[in-house]
């Protein structure tokens, strides 16, 4: 899905801005659900909870088995 794409871009953005490991914020809010990992700047929090963490991590996936 394009837009899971794009929420995870904007909000890699936006972590990495703030000075944040986006990686390692992502993975701890995908994992926990927890929107405590995503900033609030640039409204990378209300974005990202726009989106189910289901979608994100089938999305995820999906993109990473399309390069193999």
């Amino acid at each position: 899905m394009r837009w899971v794409r794009d929420v995870l871009l904007e909000v890699y953005a936006a972590l990495n801005q703030r000075g944040y490991n986006p990686i390692n914020q992502i993975v701890g809010y995908l994992l926990s659900g927890d929107p405590g990992y995503i900033t609030g700047h640039l409204g990378a929090r209300v974005l990202v909870r726009k989106a189910e963490r289901y979608e994100l991590l089938e999305d995820i996936v999906r993109r990473y088995f399309a390069g193999v």
